[in-house]
């Protein structure tokens, strides 16, 4: 059993020369640091769709006061 043609030994082999080249530390940190970028990418991802919704919204409330500013003018301008 393997991945694409690599053992499971050769993996654990690769896995020790890892870990003896950087040290757990710094893998510990790389992988820190790959989990907070994915929350970033995520975050940045589902933020555009939120400003979206709340432009729309702050959109239609702008509708609504210029609307009852018209309404107010034109009554103004009919007295």
């Amino acid at each position: 059993m393997g991945f694409g043609g690599i053992g499971v030994w050769q993996l654990l082999i690769v896995l020790v020369i890892v870990l003896l080249l950087f040290g757990t530390k710094r893998l510990r940190n790389l992988g820190g640091d790959l989990g907070n970028a994915v929350k970033g990418f995520k975050k940045a991802i589902k933020d555009p769709e939120k400003e979206a919704a709340e432009k729309l919204e702050q959109a239609a409330k702008d509708d609504d006061v210029i609307d009852v500013q018209a309404t107010r003018e034109k009554d103004e301008v009919e007295k």
